[in-house]
């Protein structure tokens, strides 16, 4: 009987003894400060047309044209006037916890991402709202019509029950006709919709994926637990790629079901000496994937590194060898 014990033991504990995952490093090709975002606060990146765009998630009539500089980049705005947003089956308490909050810190609507098609259509996912505004690129601003039932189904799932843990990262496919949001933590998870007309529906489902539970943060963070979390979403070559901030890694997953595939770590670079933050969490905010690497945006929430760069900055890693589609 003390036989079966131990074997049923290590059959349940083998899991929990394992060595943790090592995943392959990003190389870090260049690092670009941004002046002109008066906030500070970088949350999405999208490249559209020949540049890379920028928001900011204290501003609600703003996009940011990144230009190269001698020493930093400068953000060039482009404003816009956003209607009114469609009402929101978000609960009262979360709804108003979120109002309030955007009184006193800016940015009412709280945009967390940026995608873009082949176009030129700008899409923003509104925290607050749990909504996506399109910016094309002449002409107003619009909502789109998103079901009701998203986030229903969302909050089924155990997405979308806490604050500020609610819609993080967008993606939008070059045809402008599938739409991936990432929920952030606590559960995170994706969701997906498909455009019918002027609408969007959930076909066969909005939920791709939900999950929750901790894992730990890198060594250079003292490999503490937190909860696991999406800060970001790219699509690229009918891939999803997901921003996974307390683990400082980016990930590829399935269209279908979002099921990870494969993932890279990007801690080495970002967590150097020089590039710490006094804050225990991650500060890596956005993603845009290509062809030959990724953009990485980070939104130090007003905290000074410790080589005393206050402001935001793009990341730019270089593609695994052998590309993104490496099955290895």
């Amino acid at each position: 009987m003390k036989r079966y014990l131990a074997v049923a033991w290590l059959l349940v504990a083998a899991p929990l003894l394992a060595e943790p995952q090592v995943f392959e490093e990003l190389k870090l090709v260049s690092e670009h400060p941004v002046d002109g975002i008066a906030a500070g606060n970088l949350s999405g990146l999208a490249w559209c047309g020949e540049a890379l765009w920028a928001v900011s998630d204290r501003e609600d009539d703003r996009l940011y044209r990144l230009v190269a500089g001698a020493t930093a980049w400068q953000a060039e705005a482009e404003h816009f006037v956003a209607p009114p947003s469609p009402s929101t089956p978000l609960p009262w308490g979360l709804r108003m916890r979120t109002w309030v909050t955007g009184l006193v810190r800016g940015g009412n609507l709280d945009f967390e991402g940026l995608s873009c098609d082949a176009v030129g259509n700008r899409y923003l996912v509104s925290e607050a709202r749990a909504a996506v505004l399109q910016i094309p690129p002449a002409g107003a601003p619009q909502w789109l019509a998103l079901p009701d039932a998203m986030v229903r189904q969302a909050r089924a799932s155990g997405m979308l029950w806490h604050f500020n843990a609610l819609l993080e990262g967008v993606a939008v496919d070059p045809a402008g006709e599938r739409l991936w949001l990432a929920a952030e933590r606590q559960r995170r998870g994706l969701l997906v919709l498909h455009k019918r007309g002027s609408s969007w529906r959930c076909a066969g489902g909005c939920v791709l994926m939900s999950e929750g539970g901790n894992e730990p943060s890198p060594p250079q963070l003292g490999s503490e637990l937190q909860p696991r979390d999406f800060a970001g979403l790219a699509f690229h070559n009918e891939k999803l790629f997901t921003l996974e901030r307390q683990a400082h890694r980016i990930c590829r997953r399935k269209l279908s079901d979002g099921e990870v595939e494969r993932c890279w770590s990007f801690a080495a670079e970002a967590l150097t000496d020089d590039r710490r933050y006094p804050s225990s969490y991650g500060v890596a905010e956005a993603l845009w994937i290509d062809e030959q690497g990724a953009w990485v945006g980070t939104d130090n929430g007003r905290h000074t590194r410790a080589d005393g760069e206050q402001r935001p900055i793009v990341w730019r890693f270089a593609a695994p060898k052998g590309g993104w589609g490496r099955t290895r």
